[in-house]
C-alpha cells in the first residue's frame, strides 16, 4: 500500500506543477493582452486629437459663416509637409519650421476664401460644399507633384525615446499632442466668451444683415475665422506629423475624420468636435483588436450612419442649423 502510495506521489507533484503553471501562463497572456489594448488605447487618443482639431476647424468656420470646409484636413496635411520642407530644404531648425508652416497655411486659407470661397458666400450650402471638396482635391494633387507620393515623417518635439509605465509605452510626441488639444480648446472659449472679437464673431454667425447695421464686418470676421481655423490645422499637422507621416492624400481622410468628429459630438458646438474627436479616434483604435487593422477606417462611417440614424443631433444634442441661402 505504501509503495503504491509512493510510486503514486511524484505523478501528483507533477500534476499539481502543471496546475500551478497553467494559471500562470494565463496570467501573463492577459497581462500582455491588457497592454495591447492599453497601447492601442493611447493610439486611439493620439489620433482622436487630431481629429478633435479638424473638427475643431470645421465648427469655427461654421460659427461665423455657415460654411462647411472640407479643405480643412488639407491644412493638417500642409502643416506637416511645409515644416517638413523649411526644415530639409532650408535647413532651419524645427521651431522656426514650425512657426513659417503655421503662417504659410494661414495664408493658403485666406487666400483660398478671397478668392473662390467669398465670391459664393450666398450660395447654397451643397454648392459650397463641393466647392472646398474641389479645394481639398486641388491641394492633394499639388502635394503630389510637389512632394510626391511617399509619407513625409518630422521630428518630434522633444525626443522620441518612450515612457515605459508597468510594460506600457508612452510617446512622449501623444502628450504634447493631447496639450495642444487642450491649449487650442482653452484659447477658443476664451476667444468666443472673453473677448469682443469673439463675441463679434458669434454676432455674425446669428445675423450677418444685422451684425453689419451696428459695425461689424461680417466678411472680416469670416476672414478671421478661416485664419484661426487654418492655423489649428497647421498645429494638428505639426503634432501629428512624428507619430503618423503624412503624404498628400492625409488632407482628405483628415478632413472626413473630423467631420464625422463635428457630427457624432454635434454639428456646430465646440465641445462636441472635442468629444467626438476623441471618440472616433479611440473607436477605431480598439476595432484594431478585434478587426483587421485594414477595416479601421472603415469604422468611423459606420459610426457616422449610426450616428445620422440614431442621433442626428450628435452626443451633445446641438440641433442641426441650416447654411445660408
Amino acid at each position: 500500500m505504501n509503495s503504491k502510495a509512493d510510486e503514486g506521489q511524484p505523478t501528483s507533484c507533477g500534476n499539481d506543477a502543471g496546475q500551478v503553471a497553467a494559471p500562470r501562463r494565463a496570467e501573463w497572456e492577459d497581462i500582455i493582452d491588457a497592454v495591447s489594448w492599453v497601447q492601442l488605447l493611447i493610439s486611439g487618443i493620439a489620433a482622436g486629437s487630431v481629429y478633435a482639431l479638424v473638427g475643431l476647424g470645421f465648427t469655427t468656420i461654421y460659427q461665423t459663416s455657415r460654411v462647411v470646409n472640407f479643405a480643412q484636413g488639407s491644412f493638417v496635411m500642409l502643416g506637416t509637409l511645409f515644416a517638413y520642407s523649411f526644415m530639409s530644404s532650408l535647413g532651419l531648425p524645427f521651431w522656426a519650421a514650425g512657426l513659417l508652416s503655421i503662417l504659410g497655411v494661414v495664408l493658403i486659407s485666406l487666400l483660398m476664401f478671397r478668392l473662390a470661397i467669398a465670391p459664393l458666400l450666398s450660395v447654397s450650402l451643397v454648392s459650397m460644399v463641393l466647392v472646398t471638396i474641389g479645394l481639398s482635391l486641388f491641394f492633394e494633387n499639388v502635394t503630389l507633384l510637389k512632394w510626391g507620393g511617399y509619407n513625409v515623417p518630422i521630428p518630434p518635439f522633444t525626443g522620441s525615446h518612450p515612457i515605459l509605465v508597468r510594460g506600457v509605452a508612452l510617446n512622449p510626441q501623444v502628450l504634447w499632442v493631447v496639450g495642444l488639444t487642450a491649449l487650442v480648446v482653452s484659447a477658443l472659449y476664451l476667444l468666443n466668451n472673453r473677448t469682443r472679437v469673439g463675441k463679434r464673431m458669434r454676432a455674425t454667425a446669428s445675423d450677418p444683415f444685422a451684425a453689419g447695421l451696428v459695425g461689424i464686418s461680417p466678411q472680416k470676421m469670416v476672414f478671421l475665422a478661416f485664419a484661426i481655423s487654418a492655423a489649428i490645422g497647421a498645429v494638428g499637422g505639426l503634432a501629428i506629423g512624428s507619430l503618423t507621416p503624412v503624404s498628400y492624400a492625409a488632407g482628405g481622410l483628415y478632413s472626413l475624420k473630423g467631420f464625422i468628429a463635428a457630427i457624432f459630438g454635434g454639428w456646430g458646438s465646440t465641445g462636441g468636435a472635442v468629444v467626438g474627436g476623441y471618440a472616433i479616434g479611440i473607436i477605431e483604435a480598439l476595432s484594431i483588436g478585434f478587426l483587421p487593422s485594414g477595416y479601421k477606417d472603415a469604422v468611423a462611417f459606420v459610426v457616422l450612419l449610426l450616428v445620422l440614424y440614431l442621433r442626428p443631433q450628435g452626443l451633445l444634442r446641438t440641433p442641426l442649423m441650416e447654411g445660408r441661402s
